[in-house]
């Protein structure tokens, strides 16, 4: 028994030991064997404890099991060795694997290493007998192949599921206890998508390429994002008004996610009040409601009167909201993450920078700041007898996390029909006017509220409308503005080569097109919508969002918001103005305000702006043409062109050149590795193995890794 525990315990003699007490590979010494003083249970004194490596404490106890280490060392040996194995292998293979991977990679891997050692070995020896060293060298070499073969016969939805996740838990830097809430919220999300099944459509989107695959999906999702709650729910929100990414069907059932959440304690609001305002509520306010007029996952909006009268609209922030979105803004960005690495299609649809455009725009709903310079930003280009209305804000009672605005009195458009029936409104008209302000926010100011749904928009009792909640905001630039006054104008003139170029100028292309089957689609999808004596409507956009996804073409956040936005708002105009022609009425108001934008004066500045611009190229411009002049007169005239100057050219044949020298290196080390094991003669290491030998064992072992490297790299751009 003190054969193998002295080596496995790290003990050693220190004079000469006796050679059955410490010889590895040999038989354990019986007790009348030991040196004096190996008793049952007694360790001599003159032995001291030294820590060997512990790979090699997991093989000796594994391949050598005793009834000193028992069942439960055994398994910890076991543990230890499958740990290392994979590790080691990870490493040189460049690859990194699941927990459950690892299992089935390294068990049978450590299984095969030690029945190859045996065989080698004569098959005349026992596991005790067996070389350490080369069952650990020969159980690596099978990991790593068990590894590639799993990479080859995996399909990336199943073998890469969502539980592989849980090994990639993220690590807060602030606190244990930060770390630890994070951890469980992040092993909860898997574990939730896991259940709903969504593991599945990780490898491609396979299982979704069918109409029932589509419905399986969307109802896995629904279901995931609403037992995961807070800012999933959010995002299962924003994700169905995104018909430029998602297929109807999906974005249909995400549409049913409700935010119901009960409101904050009234406690806990009147000590967030005192601590922004500096003074309680009773002091700031003549009138506080305590119970709030609506509540949301992030804030809840409560009504009050101040000190002069003004009757107002608090907003205050949830209690503690801000610690819970941003561990949970954390965890979507690492799932997102995992997602571009182990499936194609979310490197393609850039599920990173999707989920980055949320995180940014929820960490601005965090701060009310924002949404008052947002009211501030679209109030600046409305004029004051405009026939929407906006609330004005009260920024010396405004802070991060409190929001004072006017209190508009009105009901919501969705409950407005008696007011409307009472005031005998005509209905179209405030219609028009409500789209109307929409366009110019969008076409000529820049900044639009970008979610005008019925309760965002009141009808006040003059007659009025009024939009509220400013939280979420879109911002064009001006080139964005250019390219969508383009494309509403390709619409209006029913012109499907404008639409095209229109759709590229803002667009984004994920790979090659054919443009004139773009054009041919484009042309083909006017004649059905936009055709005489049709009556199209939002819907149009949706289909022609899943248009331009079969082309791999997707608008960027901001173009995507403000179709958002209009789908969005033809809703809410149809329960204004039942019947109201949303897509006619777009082109009507779209060529009155271009013709605004285009009047001569605006013309005039726009060419003043253009030419003040020029004015430095057009000073450069008869010297540069003088150069090239004489240059073709001397015939010195050349030009430069960079191979490779695109970034993605040089990455694609760097990464060519890099396997082709991995491989000519494996193959040219394999051959020099056999012909050096078949050398005879050389420094003896021992009795049986010379340093040649030693030398070609190695380079054999470099020889694998470098090809199985290989293999691995192209198996997994092959399966994206």
């Amino acid at each position: 028994m003190w054969g193998f525990l002295i080596p496995a315990l790290g003990l050693t003699q220190d004079r000469p030991p006796h050679p059955a007490a410490v010889t590895w590979g040999k038989r354990p010494a019986a007790p009348a064997d030991l040196p004096d003083g190996f008793g049952r249970g007694h360790v001599p004194p003159n032995l001291a404890v030294v820590a060997p490596p512990p790979l090699v404490v997991g093989v000796v106890a594994a391949v050598h099991p005793g009834p000193a280490l028992g069942v439960l060392g055994s398994l910890l040996g076991m543990l230890a060795v499958l740990v290392g194995l994979t590790t080691i292998g990870g490493r040189l293979l460049g690859v990194r694997l699941s927990w459950w991977r690892a299992l089935i990679a390294a068990g049978p891997g450590f299984v095969a290493g030690l029945i190859f050692v045996w065989a080698v070995s004569g098959r005349q020896h026992g596991p005790q007998q067996l070389s350490v060293p080369a069952i650990l060298a020969a159980a690596l070499i099978a990991t790593m192949m068990l590894t590639v073969l799993l990479e080859l016969l995996a399909r990336p939805g199943k073998l890469a599921g969502v539980q592989g996740g849980l090994a990639s838990i993220p690590h807060p830097v602030r606190s244990l206890q930060r770390r630890a809430g994070r951890a469980r919220r992040y092993a909860q999300i898997t574990r939730i998508a896991a259940r709903h099944g969504l593991a599945a459509y990780l490898g491609g989107g396979r299982q979704a390429a069918t109409a029932a695959g589509r419905h399986r999906l969307a109802h896995s999702l629904r279901g995931a994002l609403e037992e995961a709650g807070g800012i999933f729910v959010k995002l299962g929100q924003l994700l169905s008004t995104r018909s430029d990414l998602l297929p109807p069907d999906v974005t249909a059932e995400l549409a049913g996610l409700q935010d119901g959440v009960p409101p904050a304690p009234c406690v806990a609001v009147e000590v967030l009040l005192a601590a922004e305002l500096g003074a309680a509520p009773a002091a700031v306010f003549a009138q506080f409601d305590a119970q709030p007029l609506a509540a949301a996952s992030i804030a809840q909006a409560h009504r009050a009167r101040l000190t002069t009268g003004e009757q107002v609209i608090v907003k205050v922030q949830r209690p503690g909201v801000r610690a819970l979105v941003e561990r949970d803004l954390d965890i979507l960005l690492q799932l997102a993450h995992t997602l571009e690495a182990r499936a194609a299609w979310a490197r393609g649809y850039r599920v990173v920078d999707l989920a980055r455009g949320f995180a940014d725009a929820l960490t601005e709903e965090l701060d009310f700041r924002v949404e008052a310079r947002n009211i501030a930003a679209v109030a600046a280009a409305t004029a004051p007898t405009a026939a929407v209305r906006l609330p004005g804000v009260y920024a010396g009672m405004s802070t991060s996390r409190v929001l004072v605005i006017d209190w508009l009195d009105g009901p919501s458009v969705r409950d407005a029909g008696p007011l409307l029936d009472r005031l005998g409104t005509d209905r179209t008209a405030l219609a028009r006017e409500l789209l109307g302000a929409m366009l110019r926010q969008v076409l000529l100011d820049g900044t639009f509220h970008a979610d005008p749904h019925p309760g965002n928009v009141l009808v006040l009792g003059d007659g009025r409308l009024a939009l509220i909640d400013f939280g979420s905001v879109g911002r064009l630039d001006s080139l964005q503005q250019a390219g969508l006054r383009r494309l509403l104008l390709a619409v209006a003139r029913r012109n499907p080569t404008e639409l095209h170029d229109a759709i590229l100028d803002i667009a984004e292309v994920r790979h090659g097109i054919d443009d004139d089957l773009l054009e041919r689609a484009l042309a083909h999808f006017m004649a059905q919508h936009l055709g005489p004596g049709m009556t199209p409507g939002a819907a149009m956009f949706t289909d022609l969002f899943g248009l331009l996804l079969d082309f791999g073409i997707a608008f960027p956040p901001e173009i995507g918001g403000v179709f958002r936005a209009l789908v969005t708002l033809d809703g809410t105009l149809g329960l204004l103005a039942p019947g109201f022609q949303i897509v006619d009425e777009t082109r009507t108001l779209t060529t009155r305000l271009l013709g605004e934008f285009l009047r001569p004066t605006s013309l005039r500045a726009a060419a003043g702006d253009e030419l003040l611009a020029l004015l430095p190229v057009l000073r450069r411009l008869p010297r540069r043409l003088d150069r090239i002049a004489t240059a073709l007169e001397r015939g010195t005239l050349s030009t430069n062109v960079r191979l490779f100057a695109d970034q993605r050219d040089t990455r694609v044949v760097a990464g060519l050149v890099n396997r082709a020298v991995l491989a000519f290196l494996g193959i040219g080390s394999g051959i020099v590795s056999v012909v050096l094991l078949g050398t005879r003669g050389g420094p003896a290491l021992t009795p049986t193995t010379s340093a040649l030998q030693l030398f070609g064992y190695l380079g054999l072992f470099s020889s694998v890794v470098l090809v199985l490297r290989v293999v691995i790299a192209i198996v997994r751009d092959r399966t994206g």
